[in-house]
């Protein structure tokens, strides 16, 4: 397992580097201070698996860095680190490839839960991110709808759902409702249509503006 920690603070690198190692004691760890020894980093071993990345570097836009990152390796995973937690900053990230937002306010209870999750192959956005989608100026036309039923969603694509908000992969969405991953992601492009959106991400996003519980009848 091999981690790339991008950040020009050597204490956040520091703690950064802790929470890898508490998660992954065996974590080969990088560490860069800007954008351009980022990419020379991933250029020497582009088998790394995880980037933790701050979007405010000192010579380059993070967000520059993050789609170069995302267009030339797309398998690596990468959790955006920021001071901010706006609306727009979360959603440009995840919109140009991120798996998780981390504020760098988070707990570190709570930071190595989210690596974690995103190690595991999940999608981790803080739940007082969810929760300000809530605010009556966000929410859209979907709110009308009081559920999943009354976007026309079967039980099974229901349940489907349910697991895809909790960040589950296909194949673990498979192996838990025993279905086919293909089948898995027909569902989940019913879904993402009777939703209408384009992504997981924006998937989870719009089911937390909803307020919906959602619980399939089984979970590993």
């Amino acid at each position: 397992m091999k981690v790339l920690i991008v950040d020009d603070h050597a204490l956040i690198r520091e703690a950064l580097h802790a929470v890898v190692k508490q998660l992954k004691r065996e974590a080969v760890i990088f560490e860069a201070s800007s954008g351009r020894q980022a990419l020379h980093i991933v250029e020497e071993h582009p088998d790394i698996n995880l980037i933790l990345l701050d979007i405010n570097l000192p010579d380059r836009d993070g967000f520059a860095v993050l789609r170069e990152l995302r267009d030339r390796y797309a398998t690596i995973a990468i959790i955006i680190l920021s001071s901010s937690d706006d609306q727009d900053t979360v959603k440009r990230a995840f919109r140009l490839g991120a798996l998780g937002f981390i504020p760098k306010t988070t707990e570190r209870e709570v930071m190595l839960n989210a690596i974690k999750l995103v190690f595991s192959g999940g999608i981790y956005i803080p739940s007082e991110i969810l929760e300000k989608t809530t605010s009556p100026r966000l929410t859209n036309k979907l709110a009308t709808r009081d559920s999943p039923k009354g976007l026309g969603l079967t039980d099974r694509q229901i349940e489907v759902l349910a697991l895809l908000m909790k960040g589950k992969t296909n194949k673990i969405i498979a192996r838990t409702l025993n279905m086919a991953v293909p089948t898995v992601k027909n569902h989940i492009t019913v879904v993402l249509k009777a939703l209408n959106v384009t992504s997981r991400t924006e998937a989870i996003v719009k089911v937390g503006k909803m307020g919906w519980e959602l619980s399939p009848k089984s979970d590993s």
